[in-house]
């Protein structure tokens, strides 16, 4: 007896019975490399995104594979791994920014990098590239552009970068922190940032928060840092203006910096308010639920945390680069969530005369803090997420 043969079709199997469903296709899951090495400012924002898309179910339930580009030179050797990442590391290609002699080395490095990724992306089956600026996303855009394979590209500053201009000429989406960036087809999304920080509670972790840090559950708080390092300038007029601020019943949270122990501030007489100095702040999620108002830098991330959290400040740009610090904090400022001082104009008087009247006016404080808010975005990991989702599905 002979056994029935299949009937004609695409894979050569039988049909289904009458009334009985195909089975769903298995589908791949999306292959998505995150190109965001070097500083915090383009790792933290590719770490946030990585989360958001490991949180997804595509297809028949699979989720992402997410694999982080690096060099060995970069953060991303310690904080990928750290968060459980697959890291893979391309040599980089630091580009001068004034012309020197080291720029006529910048094609051989460029076309080494770009092969040794190129292999890369074919060995993961790469489905699609997001670059978040800096020497890794250059040589990332270049071998994904001859792949093949689709680039999304995400600028977290006002100004972008050399890498982020040539890649968004390549770039099937371009996505945006600060609106006004002057990038080809920008979609403003904001900028992916940690769940502990974009899902914070503030009045609800406040309690806690003070008490982590040893600050009273109920005097105003000013919470003073500048980035990863600390800022002398911020450091010098924080810690003069330490007695206005104490004797106002203004309680004090500094982040000096690592590096900059000799920064100290003299014992407060019994009864005062506290001044709390550290070296860093480990829990930033409760450094910004203890404070009622910051004094910092404006980085990028910075500005974008603060606001998500609805928390005002007083930013200090850096003095240095092309602008940028002050351009990113310039929408949150206009919105009314901010004030806005050149690092030169930064001293004990202007803190008296500015932040104090501000930090111990609770109506003044809720009506910034609403601004700050307004001017934030709680969800830009996630729309970027679907951007890329829709950008690697094609």
């Amino acid at each position: 007896m002979t056994s029935p043969q299949p009937a004609p079709g695409a894979s050569g199997a039988a049909e289904p019975a009458a009334g009985v469903p195909s089975a769903a296709p298995v589908l791949r899951a999306p292959s998505v490399v995150l190109a965001g090495g070097g500083t915090g400012g383009h790792i933290e924002p590719m770490l946030a995104l990585a989360d958001a898309l490991t949180r997804r179910a595509t297809g028949a339930g699979s989720v992402p594979r997410v694999t982080c580009l690096g060099t060995s030179r970069g953060l991303e050797t310690r904080l990928v791994p750290a968060r459980g990442y697959d890291l893979r590391l391309i040599p980089p290609v630091p580009l001068p920014r004034k012309p020197t002699v080291d720029l006529l080395r910048v094609p051989g490095r460029v076309w080494r990098s770009v092969a040794e990724t190129r292999a890369l992306l074919a060995e993961l089956g790469a489905d699609v590239v997001v670059g978040f600026g800096g020497y890794v996303a250059l040589p990332a855009y270049l071998a994904a552009r001859r792949s093949g394979v689709p680039v999304v590209v995400h600028e977290a500053n006002a100004v972008p970068g050399l890498a982020n201009r040539i890649g968004a000429r390549l770039a099937a989406r371009v996505a945006v922190t600060v609106p006004g960036t002057d990038l080809r087809g920008a979609e403003q999304v904001g900028l992916p940032l940690r769940t502990a920080i974009s899902r914070l509670d503030r009045r609800a972790l406040r309690a806690e928060a003070r008490a982590h840090f040893g600050l009273d559950a109920d005097r105003p708080t000013l919470l003073v840092f500048g980035g990863s390092q600390g800022a002398a300038s911020l450091n010098r007029a924080a810690v003069a203006a330490a007695d206005a601020l104490t004797a106002a019943g203004v309680q004090v949270l500094h982040a000096r910096g690592p590096k900059n122990t000799d920064v100290t501030v003299p014992s407060r007489p019994a009864g005062a308010a506290p001044y709390v100095l550290v070296d860093y702040l480990e829990r930033m999620d409760l450094a910004y639920a203890a404070a009622d108002l910051a004094l910092c830098r404006s980085g990028a991330v910075t500005v974008a945390e603060l606001s998500a959290v609805g928390l005002p400040a007083a930013f200090v740009p850096l003095p240095i680069g092309n602008g940028e610090q002050r351009l990113n904090a310039l929408p949150v400022v206009e919105a009314g969530g901010g004030l806005l001082v050149a690092d030169a104009d930064l001293s004990p008087s202007w803190i008296e005369e500015h932040v104090l009247p501000m930090v111990t006016d609770p109506a003044t404080l809720a009506r910034y803090a609403k601004h700050a808010a307004a001017a934030g975005a709680r969800d830009a990991d996630e729309r970027l997420a679907d951007i890329v989702l829709t950008v690697a599905g094609r």
